[in-house]
């Protein structure tokens, strides 16, 4: 849901005013009513959307389709019904009472083909300039093709699930450490250290256990998150009651080295042999790329500040939609209500491109 080092914050500075052409690729779509940046479920719904009311949708992501969904663990369950992850009024079918993740990436293949959707996957929009109605995007493809795009109207579905929240401590850049957990299957018979309290961390020592590691697991908190799945909070704390798995709390890490770490317990510094490291601390939303593009956070939770009815930003024409209108408070919003900021915008859209949408682009 492989670690990614931070990405260099995105701003105007880091692309020269002069770019090479040499790699880039012909766009037949290099104008369009709306670009949205996000191709997961909030982004795709709010391109649905936006055809909806007669306006041309692009989608770009650096990532693949619903990447944070594809990063999730291989085996996980999504909390909620599938009819809460619904988008485009396209049923979610499945034998389950709650989806998982396999089938919750065939359901937004299907929707996207269904739609036919324009989804350029794998690329990265690195700038945004020029002003509503007429705003420059460029973006880079995975084989470093430079490329120039111009829309009338901005949509930011960035999400959150890509910048994971640093331990900041010496170690943590070590290979054996891990912000995304996949699957338990090459930690069997090692020492592994799961960070966190909450579902992540959790799901991710439970698997790592059933799977034959040896799992210790360390968390600020006095106890497990009260946000734990219901099904799985009794199953952690059995098996730390059980001392199946090793359970510190109220402890914290200090330092990470190759075959160990030493963590900070009420009870004094203790240093344990270790091989793996699972960092479940958290993600956030690029906030670095929202100023970017000149949009305003407010102080406290940097939540970008818009229009509360059609989401506009304080940037007349960038839209933001999804788990990034909280800031920083990504627990505020899910799929379950972030697919409906679509709806919203595309309200706004119809009211402000009219009919003329995507005839104004082909002229």
């Amino acid at each position: 849901m492989v670690v990614k080092a931070d990405p260099v914050p995105l701003n105007t500075e880091r692309v020269p005013i002069v770019l090479p052409r040499k790699q880039t690729r012909a766009r037949g779509e290099a104008s369009t009513d709306v670009l949205i940046i996000g191709a997961g479920p909030t982004g795709l719904a709010c391109a649905i959307e936006a055809e909806r009311v007669g306006a041309k949708a692009l989608v770009m992501d650096k990532g693949c389709l619903v990447n944070s969904i594809y990063r999730y663990p291989a085996n996980m369950v999504f909390f909620t019904t599938p009819e809460l992850l619904e988008i485009g009024e396209i049923p979610f079918n499945t034998a389950h009472q709650k989806p998982t993740r396999q089938e919750a990436l065939e359901y937004y293949r299907n929707v996207t083909a269904h739609f036919s959707l324009n989804v350029h996957q794998y690329e990265w929009v690195r700038t945004v300039t020029g002003k509503d109605g007429k705003f420059r995007i460029t973006s880079t493809d995975r084989i470093g093709g430079i490329h120039d795009y111009e829309a009338r109207k901005i949509v930011l579905a960035t999400g959150y699930y890509d910048l994971a929240n640093m331990l900041r401590i010496p170690g943590e850049d070590l290979p054996k450490v891990a912000h995304y957990y996949g699957e338990p299957h090459p930690y069997y018979d090692t020492d592994v250290l799961v960070i966190g309290g909450k579902n992540s961390a959790a799901e991710a020592a439970l698997e790592l256990w059933r799977h034959g590691g040896r799992v210790t697991l360390v968390h600020r908190g006095p106890r497990m998150h009260d946000h734990v799945k219901y099904w799985v909070r009794p199953d952690i704390e059995n098996r730390i009651k059980a001392g199946q798995v090793t359970g510190y709390f109220n402890s914290h890490v200090l330092e990470i080295t190759p075959d160990s770490v030493l963590i900070s317990t009420p009870e004094g510094e203790k240093r344990l042999k270790n091989d793996f490291v699972f960092a479940m601390t958290g993600y956030h939303p690029d906030f670095d790329f929202l100023r970017s593009v000149g949009i305003e956070l407010s102080s406290q939770h940097c939540r970008p500040v818009c229009d509360p009815e059609t989401l506009e930003s304080t940037v007349p024409g960038v839209y933001v939609a999804g788990v990034i209108v909280a800031g920083s408070r990504t627990n505020e919003i899910f799929i379950e209500n972030g697919r409906f900021h679509g709806k919203q915008i595309a309200a706004d859209l119809k009211k402000k491109l009219g009919k003329s949408g995507a005839q104004a682009i082909s002229r």
